[in-house]
């Protein structure tokens, strides 16, 4: 264990290089506080300013990443050390600072230049102090600039950050015919504003905190105090608390992981969005939001199967439009899930389909079985998929025309495929595009891999038992605490009604009953 005492640098140039080659070789911090308390014995600030320097120099690097930039220079008489990132700082505040600071002189500093500095001559709005070098450190990682003054074991942190970003777009995702076109982008603080801007309520709590023991990335809590369920909000909270990892550099995904532990269960048990709008009617509800620095997109959590297919289009049109969208989405999903499996049973048992639908089934047969087939086409959408997502875009139009054409048409007329494989598959894949959840989508293609599978081994049993299984998984899954299939298991009419109805907004009156809200009321008591 460090002792406390403040460690004193060898003298002899010779003999601090070969004690520096073994310190070096011999460290095993976890953290920038150990690594501090390695190198200087404690964690508070030195008085010496060549110190400070030494211990920076081990710690972060000081003199060996062009980024980390440690300025020295005295105002009215006092020797100071300016530490920033050069790529976070904002040029034009910290050269007004520096500029107010060059007219002191010694008589300014009477009262103390520590305090002279942070109560009087520093022009600057947030502005800190800290009594601890790691704090310090910290500060500076995350885009802050600290002065260090020669003498004060104390130092001033100046919040001069810039980072790059880029203007809120609308999602890929999520785009609406009519609605608001800006979306998250990868700063937590441009994300939180853009809520901020839909909900004025003085209710709403934003928590911030750290994730990560080496990437200390920003985490935050977006909830409504006095409408979410105090027991979703400590649980989220504690279950962040308790990450214990090095870091979250792939963002939000990693995150989830992280706190969900659903281990290889492929159905999404939080929601992702990119819209603002959608994350404020989501708090309006109850739920619990998480945003995640460098991450355009946001958790929203507790969420359901249902959940996961509605989207933002049925609550810009009219209920009646807002319905039929979403019955036409509701369709696209089911395809997409058992259409396949359905028509290869009708194909091999062809006494299962009704004289009216005697049309259904290949004509001809090709020379490939039919699970083959359907298995081939499934990979090679996917593999199509893939593709379009890493083709640059002026090439994209000819992949698709080479994937259409080439592939399909030639396929078919060369007798390896089937026509209704080709045409079955396109739909189910429409269906899957159509689904609002990426992640919703992606997993209703596995099951629909394993129906398939099952069909063409056992027949009726098999896709019986397989629509069977797939309930009886979605029922006892839980996200956080609450049902994955709710309004459906446990059934609640009026909020199944509400599910498959885009309701007018006046009818709404009450908040869903899953996430336990303490107002459960949507509207004042005199609206009612």
């Amino acid at each position: 264990m460090p002792g406390t005492g403040e460690f004193a640098w060898p003298e002899d140039e010779d003999q601090a290089k070969e004690d520096r080659r073994h310190k070096v070789e011999a460290e095993r911090s976890d953290s920038v506080k150990e690594s501090i308390q390695y190198w200087q014995k404690n964690d508070k600030i030195s008085r010496s300013l060549t110190t400070t320097k030494k211990t920076l120099e081990e710690v972060v690097g000081l003199g060996q990443g062009f980024d980390v930039v440690f300025r020295e220079m005295t105002f009215g008489g006092k020797r100071t050390g300016l530490f920033f990132i050069n790529g976070f700082a904002k040029d034009t505040i910290m050269q007004e600072i520096i500029k107010r600071l060059t007219y002191l002189t010694p008589e300014n500093l009477t009262t103390g230049a520590l305090r002279s500095f942070f109560d009087l001559y520093i022009p600057h709005i947030q502005v800190e102090k800290t009594e601890h070098l790691s704090s310090a450190v910290n500060n500076v990682l995350i885009g802050m600039s600290v002065l260090f003054i020669e003498g004060e074991q104390s130092a001033i942190v100046m919040d001069t950050r810039s980072y790059p970003v880029r203007s809120p777009e609308e999602p890929s995702l999520e785009r609406v015919v009519r609605g608001a076109r800006d979306g998250f982008t990868e700063t937590l603080l441009t994300n939180v504003t853009l809520v901020r801007r839909r909900l004025r309520d003085p209710g709403i709590k934003f928590e911030a905190m750290k994730v990560g023991r080496r990437s200390q990335t920003d985490v935050c809590i977006a909830y409504i105090d006095d409408i979410a369920d105090k027991v979703l909000v400590d649980a989220v909270r504690e279950k962040l608390k308790g990450v214990e990892m090095d870091g979250i550099p792939l963002a939000d995904k990693q995150l989830e992981e992280a706190i969900v532990k659903k281990g290889w269960n492929p159905y999404p048990l939080v929601r992702y969005s990119e819209r603002p709008d959608v994350v404020a009617s989501h708090l309006m509800e109850g739920r619990v939001v998480i945003f995640v620095d460098t991450s355009p997109s946001v958790m929203i959590l507790p969420t359901t199967f249902f959940d996961l297919c509605q989207h933002a289009e049925e609550n810009r049109q009219t209920p009646f439009m807002g319905t039929y969208l979403r019955w036409v989405r509701f369709f696209g999903i089911f395809a997409s899930l058992f259409l396949l499996p359905i028509w290869m049973l009708m194909v091999i048992h062809p006494e299962l389909k009704p004289a009216m639908l005697d049309f259904i089934g290949p004509q001809k047969m090709a020379k490939i079985p039919i699970i083959a087939q359907f298995l081939l086409v499934e990979f090679g959408v996917d593999l199509m998929r893939m593709a379009a997502v890493h083709t640059p875009t002026p090439l994209a139009s000819a992949m698709g025309l080479i994937a259409a054409i080439l592939i399909g048409d030639i396929a078919v007329k060369t007798g390896l495929f089937v026509n209704e494989v080709v045409l079955y598959m396109a739909v189910a894949a429409i269906g899957m595009f159509a689904t609002p959840s990426y992640e919703l989508g992606l997993a209703n293609r596995v099951v629909r891999l394993i129906m398939l599978v099952l069909v063409a081994i056992f027949g009726v049993p098999g896709l019986v038992g397989g629509v069977t299984a797939f309930i009886i998984f979605l029922s006892t899954q839980r996200s956080f605490n609450s049902s994955y299939l709710w309004p459906f298991i446990p059934f609640n009419a009026k909020a199944m009604a509400g599910i498959l109805i885009r309701v007018p907004v006046l009818t709404s009156k009450q908040r869903p009953s899953f996430t336990k809200t303490r107002d459960n009321t949507r509207m004042p008591r005199s609206e009612r």
